[in-house]
């Protein structure tokens, strides 16, 4: 194996374990919570700061790495997460997993901020399609391992081990990664540490009040810490624009290809992430699941993803994003109208497996082909920069995704009874259940709008020129 192609192979295992935890942790959502003798109110910030961590912090440590160097940076993240795998499986407390799931996502946000500008660096344009979809199926391979080890791991070993399993994976990249990636193409940049504050303090109160909000109902003191957070969006804009080294390079949206593309990015995120959530909290809590037979209705979705992945990269690398990108956002939008129509208390599993289906050939088209228009669009100094901010961008707006998700979910139906259902509660009486059903179906329609504005924003982005020069890094 050349040396490119085992860069390929780090970053792939990267993306993995960032998939494996994801996936893992919802599923286990539920007895974590019993357990650690918690409350869903508590225990949903095990999920919220890791999406809010690596929010704030991929745009700037992705210009640290163009800087200080990319290939160090990914592969400290390497370490980092992996410490952190270590002390959420050891974690004795709610808060101390929390806690610990803080550090998890240093790591996480410095392997994400600088994985796209490693793969940039290692290959030319024409080729970054390919690559971007082998990186795809470390995804979807390691969402998989996700559902299946995290399905048979909560029921018959226990919720540590869905941590513990992150360890010998991290420490086998990161002798690895030290050995193989190697920084090149160096820019200093200055970090824009007052744009930084602005911006994560207006997420941190947009996603505490609303997460308040959808434990308590809107009070005075949750919408006036939305309000806030809000407002606090005004003078990051303003600042932004006149900073010498900004935390959002507001220059590159004059790039009609990278401004559609990094938009339909927010917005994917925003409309589709939570689903998985919600319907793994509909198989355990409304139809009685085990986290392990919930896991495997999704498993055929991600194994056809895995699949189709290269093949739907090389199309980008012919076609551009445009087509294949769009397509996908649109298989993802009937996906929640699927759920939209057709989910009750007695849906046939046959219509959950389809529906995982169309999705996984979804998220197959999308991001490969996204991730390359971004990628070709953007000026090599600005490579970290511009990697930062795309998973900057998508993961506030899967953290918007799961926020939106749990508060229109719990509208119908009193608070506690909701946060039963998303524990895995199936024995619940009256017409509790259809109420909550009606729930659901709201938060995938906001989902398939949401959807609907990203397909159009992808369907405009225009037909970027993939150059054909080769790489010096990569040659």
């Amino acid at each position: 194996m050349d040396n490119r192609s085992l860069v390929l192979l780090i970053v792939t295992l990267g993306v993995l374990m960032g998939a494996v935890d994801s996936t893992i942790v919802i599923l286990a959502l539920p007895v974590m919570t019993q357990d650690l003798h918690s409350n869903l109110l508590t225990m949903i910030w095990v999920i919220l700061i890791y999406l809010l961590e690596v929010a704030i912090l991929t745009t700037q440590l992705g210009r640290v790495g163009d800087t200080y160097g990319r290939a160090r940076m990914y592969n400290l993240g390497f370490v980092v997460f992996t410490v952190g795998s270590a002390l959420c499986g050891l974690a004795p407390t709610d808060y101390f997993l929390i806690a610990s799931r803080g550090i998890q996502a240093i790591g996480a946000a410095l392997m994400q901020a600088n994985s796209g500008a490693v793969i940039s660096d290692y290959y030319p344009p024409n080729q970054r399609g390919r690559a971007f979809g082998v990186t795809s199926i470390g995804w979807n391979v390691g969402a998989i391992l996700g559902i299946v080890l995290g399905g048979i791991i909560t029921t018959f070993i226990g919720w540590r081990w869905i941590f513990y399993i992150n360890i010998p994976i991290g420490i086998a990249a990161s002798i690895l990664g030290f050995r193989v990636i190697k920084d090149v193409n160096r820019t200093v940049r200055k970090v824009d540490i007052t744009g930084s504050l602005l911006f994560g303090a207006s997420l941190v109160l947009i996603t505490y009040g609303a997460a308040d909000m959808a434990g308590e109902g809107p009070t005075a003191f949750n919408v006036s810490l939305v309000a806030l957070g809000l407002s606090l969006l005004i003078p990051f804009v303003i600042l932004e624009r006149r900073v010498e080294s900004p935390l959002i390079d507001l220059r590159v949206f004059r790039n009609r290809v990278l401004t559609a593309s990094l938009l339909a990015a927010f917005l994917q995120s925003s409309g589709y992430l939570a689903t998985t959530f919600l319907i793994i909290m509909y198989l355990q809590g409304i139809r009685g699941l085990s986290p392990f037979n919930a896991s495997l209705l999704l498993v055929p979705g991600y194994v056809l993803a895995s699949l189709v992945s290269p093949w739907t990269g090389r199309i980008s690398d012919r076609i551009g994003a445009r087509i294949p990108a769009t397509l996908g956002i649109g298989l993802m939008a009937a996906v929640s109208l699927i759920y939209a129509l057709t989910l009750t208390p007695t849906t046939p599993y046959t219509t959950i497996i389809l529906a995982s289906i169309v999705g996984g050939l979804g998220s197959s088209l999308f991001y490969p082909a996204n991730n390359s228009a971004v990628m070709a669009n953007t000026p090599r100094h600005l490579y970290g920069g511009v990697s930062g901010m795309l998973r900057m961008l998508g993961n506030t707006g899967i953290l918007i995704s799961y926020v939106l998700a749990i508060t229109i979910a719990a509208l119908t139906v009193p608070r506690y009874v909701a946060f039963e259902v998303f524990l895995g509660t199936s024995n619940l009486v009256g017409g509790v259940v259809p109420r909550f059903i009606v729930g659901l179906h709201n938060a995938f329609l906001l989902s398939v709008a949401i959807l609907a504005v990203a397909a159009a924003l992808s369907a405009i982005r225009g037909r970027e020129a993939r150059g054909l020069q080769v790489h010096e890094a990569g040659a």
